[in-house]
């Protein structure tokens, strides 16, 4: 059964017609209807819930309601309680049953968008990664990370540096020119933790005033903490972190080959769990773009190693975005 950050669920592809069954099943039931941009693609979310509804529409950019939907996300209960993850891949419809909290339904609509762009890259040139990213004066940093890492925490505590600014905490699209690795913002909010004011205090105000969903999440615009101007749409990066967190290494940040780069991340199936299709061809594709994306930044292994101060990990980290 594969396992997400929000927990475990099953997953199947489905056919086209089985789509169809379920979605006129689901006309005897009212659902909530929303748009949004999700890098300039319209992705649809179909909600019995009420407060994915309002998270979405706070979490993404929006977008006119007369464009027609290039995927969508249909995010319903039903009597049976295990957490279910349908994908029809011609139409691009993913079906989320009995997810119980925001937290899947933006995950995988990320995913879908990604895998409409995987399906067209010969057309729009533009791939996606599962981590954060970081602005200093139009130059970046990429963190990429299985969850639980550390990647948001570290994040958000790069954005206390006076010249950095957001582009995402969680997932960004990529295009690569002959020399550049341009990164685009993918979310209009981010989607936080409780526990982010623990670590930085200056991010306690924020998630007091975030409404929180059942997991201790919710969709909040870090500018509320750190003032205007503190986001980004879009950098150029220069330099990928690797994480890791491994309490037997004691070595916090090294540079790494492009050939040890990607053994890393074919071995963690990409830090990224809400790939909709896997096959040799996907493979084939994601190697090669991450290949070429190193090939064009500085790129380092950064073990998060829990068992040392925060501020010895982390200082590691703010020296080497000194070098931007």
């Amino acid at each position: 059964m594969p396992e997400g950050k929000f927990g475990k669920y099953s997953y199947e592809l489905i056919k086209p017609e089985q789509k169809d069954r379920i979605l006129r099943d689901l006309t005897k039931k009212y659902l909530h209807d929303r748009k949004a941009s999700i890098h300039g693609m319209c992705i649809e979310l179909l909600t019995d819930s009420n407060e994915f509804k309002e998270m979405w529409e706070d979490n993404f950019f929006h977008i006119n309601d007369e464009v027609r939907p290039h995927g969508r996300i249909v995010a319903v209960r039903d009597e049976n309680p295990e957490v279910r993850v349908l994908y029809e891949p011609a139409s691009k419809t993913c079906f989320i049953i009995n997810a119980d909290y925001y937290g899947w339904v933006k995950s995988f609509a990320l995913g879908v968008a990604a895998d409409f762009l995987e399906e067209y890259v010969s057309i729009h040139s533009r791939f996606s990664v599962h981590g954060s990213c970081i602005d200093f004066s139009g130059r970046g940093i990429a963190l990429i990370a299985m969850s639980g890492a550390g990647k948001t925490t570290h994040s958000f505590g790069l954005l206390l540096l006076d010249k950095a600014k957001l582009i995402t905490d969680d997932w960004f699209f990529v295009k690569l020119t002959k020399d550049d690795v341009i990164a685009y913002a993918s979310e209009r909010q981010s989607y936080i933790t409780d526990d982010i004011g623990k670590i930085w205090k200056i991010f306690e105000p924020l998630v007091k005033d975030t409404k929180l969903d059942k997991k201790g999440r919710g969709i909040a615009n870090i500018e509320n903490a750190l003032g205007t101007f503190k986001k980004r749409s879009l950098t150029v990066v220069q330099k990928v972190l690797l994480m890791k967190s491994d309490p037997n290494d004691k070595t916090i940040l090294k540079k790494v080959s492009v050939d040890e780069a990607i053994e890393y991340l074919v071995a963690n199936n990409f830090c990224n769990p809400y790939q909709m299709v896997k096959d040799e061809r996907k493979l084939a594709l994601r190697i090669e773009f991450f290949r070429e994306m190193f090939r064009n930044t500085e790129v380092y292994m950064f073990n998060n190693n829990k068992e040392l101060p925060i501020e010895e990990t982390h200082g590691a980290l703010r020296e080497l975005a000194k070098e931007l």
